[in-house]
């Protein structure tokens, strides 16, 4: 084992920390100027390992701590020495070991490994590993060697004392002497007491005789007492036996009283619970009511109003009623007319046209007959114009070129006249068609415009529906939030009264963990406080179970430990309360085996609960049985070794102990939590409930926007529907014009086309003619077949002209009856028919700023309508409100008294449990003072003392008065003996009993301090071998050492005795006499060091160097005595002369193999045998630091020093 690192910091003058490069297991030499930090470094060293360090005051730790010029104040310091263990020198099982000190201004600790360890357990450790109190020469610092080399021989005989151990012989011999003279004083005080008892037996002899008589009648005296005694103390037993009968009967008829008043206190929460629902139930009807009586007072108004605006819209409509039935009635009669007249035009129609096509006929035929008749004239006229035939020809050539020409010019312009008047059809097919589609068009804008202002009012009566709707859910708002905030404040009245059952670390807690399960995910495995996760069956083991449970009702339940410990980090980084919980995967309860009888009932089965939480209901319930009584309760406990609890709450615990009394069924906890779970059910309801309300009245108050939208929309289509009416109006008026104009055109084509094909006709007779004139010969005068036929034709045409103004007058008086029905048709109805149609409209349409328009009528009408059926609606349900406000009330009014009734019962019952207090307390000062009467005739009959056996039987049938006569005369017999020792037998047995302890003492005394005199003698010889043992070695090691360093010489330890302490000649160096330590004065030192056979001088003869070399080899042979592991020494070379630094180098470099050496020099020769060099250095600062150096930087610092000096 060696030193293998050191590391300081803030120790003197080393402030900062420095840790020393590991050491050699060998000689390792530090060098430094004079006051840079060695002698701190060895200090430093000391202060872990040796009591040098001890028991310092404030000021003495404080100069241990550094102080040097910085600003910064040192306010701990500490030196931790690292031990290589390899060798398991220290028994540790490391190989390692780590040893700390650290010291403040207030403090003073050790670590061992980097674990506190007091002072005891180091110093311990360090002595099992080598490092002896009684060889401190293992650490040399500056000035040791000087003090040996000037010890005295006393003081050299003092040190070697403490080498050889004898400071332990000395502390136990110290300690028996000790031990000795308390013996010896207790031996003293021992025969002190002996005389004393001894004189006192003497005079309780002689009042032994006296006493016998004394006893005689004192044994009388105390049976008549007992007999007296006994007999009170049996009347005394019976009047408690009687009054505890009647305290039976009484407190079983309380306890009956207790169960009727906590049954009555149970019913006065439920009404008072109830009473409280009913108050809020009124209250939400009265708001009810009061909401719907100010609606309907509202609707009235509104009613009012709109009966005084329908009123305004009927008067109006009324006015415009005889406008409007004119109106209709004339568009009826123009109506009527347009059909007559079209089916009188539908009648003319034809007839006119076969009149025409008849005359258009007849015209064509009598153009060709004139034409054929006038060819004749012309021709008879010709024959007397022409004298040839050629000029006849030419002449009608000429004429029928003529003619063909203006006939082809003329056919030309009948194929232009029946081309436009096909046109002209077209057109009036297209105008007609248009007309026909135009009409069409304003019924279907009529009709579009009625289904508008129907789909308009339906609008508005499903928008007046909705309102409605709206109206009641608003309502149904407004007493839900009266609900809810009911339910609130209760819900919150219940957890405040649960938490005032519960600490308040624990309430945070439970409310901290509903929130994180409610806001985090993943948290699925918390179940919740054990109180939400069971129901129990029967409510008479409430007290029971609540008791059982205890604050275990508020622990929580969750399926791991992982998920508490989540949650609980969670709970520890938010500050939030405390909890309890219960891991169901570490839960492991142990359920005895239940006693199968009636009267031990299970508590785990009068509760309902999920079995994925049986474990935690195991827990705290399996163990607990209820039973009747506590009787039944112990006897349980007893047997089965099981808790049990009575339906009170009185509980006896399986280990012995007995826990009840009363208990506040008003401060229940299971009801707290029941009225918890019910207001939270309550309010959860309520507030879902007015969630979907208010969520249905968002939606409809979105439908009703919708359906003012759809109305704005369709009114909008309406108004566009009348203004294109309106529009299409003026295009049917256009179009009847325009059929008009184009009737007249094609009649107009018509009749020229007629004229002309009837031209053409003219023309071909003609051109025929006289193409058959030119066939014919030149004639003086016509055949007689054309004079027939001119005759024929004249005829023909007077008959045809006839025939034509016929016609001609059939047509006209047709045509004219035809055109004066269409112009009454067109000029007329028609105009008229659309006119009355759009002033009808008119009338009925409900346009911006027009409040008297029948379609306003029907819409107020049905608005008042809707108003009216809202307001029957109001009333009926105003009056179930207040048959529902009066029930409420009647059925408050008898909770109330019930309530009344009840609390009445229970002030009667105050006042009788009163009344039972004052009887409860008689009966304990009357039971009291029998009790002390008991008490008292017991004292008695024990301050008799041992009776004798006749005592129990001599005198119990015995009158009262006659064993008190016996009793008086006994007594008067004993008033002679009043001088008499009552205790001198009592006494005479004491000391006796006193006198053989005190001698047992006294001799065990004598044998003890024989012990300690036997120890003694032995201490002192065990010291005396150790002392000569020791000086033999000692002397043994300094001749072999001091051989070493000065090999020319020779060295001897002399030991000094009391018997030649003065003589100085060669008998004193008999070393092997046996004497007592007690002779021994010192140890004197002779050395030669130029000759092995001369007697040598004393120490005092010697020289400085050679003085220290002396010394030096004494600490060799004492630390060879005791070995260490390893030594320190400080500048040990200092006073030595070359030679002898040379030599002390060289036993250090041998002793070295087994050892490990850390010295300090200013020399050279050290450094020669030296393995590790280290140098100190010292800054302006004063702050020492240490760093490791080679042997030349060694060498070369020692020689600058050597040149300094």
């Amino acid at each position: 084992m060696y030193i293998k690192t050191l590391t300081i910091q803030g120790f003197k003058s080393y402030r900062d920390q420095t840790q020393i490069e590991p050491f050699s297991p060998r000689h390792n030499v530090v060098v430094g100027r004079n006051g840079s930090g060695k002698s701190n470094f060895f200090a430093a060293i000391r202060f872990v390992l040796s009591d040098a360090y001890t028991s310092m005051t404030r000021e003495e730790r404080q100069s241990l701590l550094h102080e040097g010029v910085s600003t910064a104040q040192t306010l701990s310091a500490f030196v931790e020495i690292v031990f290589d263990n390899s060798d398991n020198r220290f028994p540790t099982g490391r190989d390692e070991v780590i040893l700390r000190r650290t010291i403040g201004l207030k403090k003073d600790e050790y670590s061992l490994d980097k674990k506190s360890a007091s002072k005891a357990d180091v110093m311990n450790l360090l002595e099992s590993a080598g490092f002896s109190k009684s060889n401190p020469y293992y650490i040399v610092p500056q000035g040791r060697i000087t003090a040996l080399t000037n010890a005295k021989d006393h003081e050299r005989l003092a040190l070697l004392k403490e080498v050889a151990g004898t400071k332990v012989y000395e502390q136990r011999r110290a300690e028996s002497l000790r031990i000795m003279a308390e013996t010896d004083s207790k031996r003293a005080k021992i025969g002190e007491l002996l005389e004393y008892i001894d004189t006192r037996l003497t005079e309780l002899e002689e009042e032994k005789e006296e006493l016998k008589e004394f006893q005689e009648k004192d044994k009388e005296r105390r049976c008549l007492e007992y007999a007296l005694y006994q007999r009170e103390l049996e009347e005394v037993g019976a009047a408690l036996e009687e009054i505890e009968e009647e305290r039976r009967g009484e407190v079983h008829s309380a306890n009956v009283r207790r169960e009727q008043f906590n049954d009555r206190e149970k019913q006065v929460q439920t009404l008072e619970r109830s009473i409280a629902q009913i108050r809020t139930n009124a209250t939400t009807l009265n708001l009810t009511r009061q909401g719907a009586q100010s609606e309907l007072t509202d609707l009235v108004r509104s009613r009012t109003e709109l009966e005084c605006t329908v009123a305004d819209l009927q008067n109006a409509a009324q006015r415009a009623g005889g406008r409007r039935e004119e109106l209709e009635a004339e568009l009826a009669a123009v109506e009527q007319q347009i059909e007559e007249k079209e089916r009188a035009i539908a009648g003319l129609t034809p007839g006119w046209d076969e009149v025409r096509g008849r005359e258009s006929e007849e015209r064509r035929r009598l153009d060709e007959a004139r034409a054929r008749l006038d060819a004749l004239y012309a021709k008879r006229g010709r024959l007397d114009k022409f004298r040839t035939k050629t000029e006849r020809d030419r002449y009608l050539r000429a004429e029928i070129a003529s003619m063909q020409a203006f006939r082809k010019t003329q056919a030309a312009t009948l194929t232009e006249l029946e081309a436009e008047l096909g046109r002209a059809q077209a057109s009036l097919q297209e105008v007609s068609e248009n007309f026909v589609a135009t009409e069409k068009k304003a019924e279907d804008g009529r009709k579009r415009v009625r289904e508008l202002g129907e789909k308009i009012a339906q609008l508005k009566d499903t928008q007046a529906e909705k309102t409605e709707q709206r109206k009641e859910l608003w309502r149904e708002d407004t007493r839900l939030e009266s609900v809810v905030t009911s339910a609130a404040d209760e819900l919150r009245s219940a957890e405040r009264t649960l938490a005032s059952m519960m600490d308040k670390d624990t309430g945070t807690g439970l409310r901290a963990i509903d929130r994180i399960v409610a806001e985090r995910a993943n948290f699925d495995g918390v179940y919740g406080p054990l109180y939400r996760l069971f129901e129990i069956t029967d409510d008479k083991f409430n007290i029971a179970v609540e008791l059982t449970a205890g604050n275990s009702l508020f622990h929580v339940v969750v399926d791991t430990d992982d998920t508490a410990s989540r949650v609980l980090d969670i709970m520890m980084r938010e500050k939030n309360g405390r909890v309890t919980f219960m891991p169901l995967n570490r839960l492991k309860p142990k359920v005895p085996p239940v006693p199968n009888a009636q009267d031990a009932i299970p508590l785990l089965e009068k509760l309902r609960y999920d079995q994925k939480h049986a474990k935690a209901f195991e827990q705290v319930f399996g163990k607990t049985c209820v039973c009747r009584d506590l009787t039944i309760a112990a006897a349980y406990v007893k047997s089965h070794g099981i808790n049990t609890i009575t339906l009170d709450g009185d509980k006896v615990d399986r280990k012995g102990a007995l826990t009840g009394g009363y208990h506040d069924v008003r401060r229940s906890r299971i009801d707290a939590v029941r009225a918890v779970a019910s207001w939270r059910a309550k309010y959860d309801e309520g507030r879902a409930r007015l969630g979907e309300v208010k969520g249905t009245l968002a939606k409809l108050e979105q439908e009703i926007t919708k359906l003012a939208g759809d109305v704005q929309v369709e009114s909008a289509k309406q108004t566009q529907a009348r203004a294109a009416r309106e529009g299409i109006a003026e295009e049917i008026a256009t179009l009847l014009r325009e059929r008009e104009r184009h009737g007249a055109r094609i009649a107009r084509l018509e009749a020229d086309i007629d004229g002309l094909r009837s031209e053409l006709g003219g023309l071909d007779a003609k051109i025929e003619g006289f193409r058959a004139e030119l066939t014919s010969p030149m004639a003086q005068n016509l055949t007689s077949q054309e004079e027939d036929q001119i005759e024929l034709l004249g005829r023909d045409v007077e008959q045809r002209q006839k025939a034509l103004v016929e016609l001609g007058k059939q047509k006209n008086e047709l045509g004219g009856r035809k055109n004066i029905l269409e112009i009454e048709l067109n000029e007329g109805l028609v105009r008229r028919r659309e006119e009355l149609r759009l002033k009808i409209e008119t009338l009925g349409a409900s346009e911006a700023g027009d409040s008297g328009s029948e379609e306003a009528l029907d819409a107020k009408a049905r608005e008042l309508r809707a108003l009216n059926n809202s307001i029957e609606a109001l009333k009926k349900k105003i009056q179930d409100t207040e048959k529902d406000l009066e029930k409420a009330n009647q059925q408050l009014q008898e909770q109330r008294g019930e309530l009344e009734k009840l609390q009445n019962q229970q002030s009667e019952d105050v006042r009788g449990i009163s009344k039972q207090q004052k009887s409860t307390e008689r009966y304990l000062a009357k039971r009291q003072m029998l009790l002390n009467r008991k008490d008292e005739c017991n004292r008695n009959i024990r301050d008799l003392g041992v009776l004798p056996e006749e005592a129990f039987e001599k005198y119990t049938n015995d009158k009262l008065d006659r064993l008190v006569k016996k009793l008086h005369t006994v007594n008067e017999g004993l008033k002679k003996f009043a001088h008499v020792n009552k205790k001198a037998f009592e006494q005479y047995n004491n000391f006796t009993k006193q006198r053989d302890q005190l001698i047992q003492r006294r001799e065990d005394l004598d044998k003890s301090a024989q012990s300690i005199e036997e120890l003694v003698e032995v201490l002192d010889q065990r010291k005396d071998e150790a002392i000569e043992r020791t000086f033999k070695q000692v002397a043994k090691n300094f001749e072999e050492v001091f051989e070493k360093l000065v090999p020319a010489g020779r060295g001897r330890l002399v030991i000094q005795r009391r018997i030649d302490q003065d003589e100085e000649d060669a008998e004193e160096a008999d070393e092997t006499q046996q004497s007592s330590i007690e002779n021994y004065t010192g140890v004197s030192i002779r050395v030669s060091f130029n000759s092995k056979v001369d007697e040598g001088l004393r120490i005092q003869q010697l020289s400085g160097g050679q003085k220290s070399l002396v010394a030096l080899a004494t600490v060799f042979a004492i630390q060879k005595c005791d070995p260490a592991p390893f030594y320190l020494f400080d500048e040990i070379d200092a006073n030595l002369d070359a030679q002898y630094r040379t030599a002390v180098a060289a036993m250090i470099h041998e002793l070295s193999t087994t050892a490990q050496f850390i010295t300090t020099t200013f020399r050279p020769e050290m450094l020669a045998t030296a393995d590790k060099f280290y140098g100190v250095l010292f800054n302006n600062q004063k702050v020492s630091t240490i760093r490791a150096i080679n042997r030349e930087e060694a060498m070369q610092f020692v020689e600058q020093e050597a040149q300094a000096q």
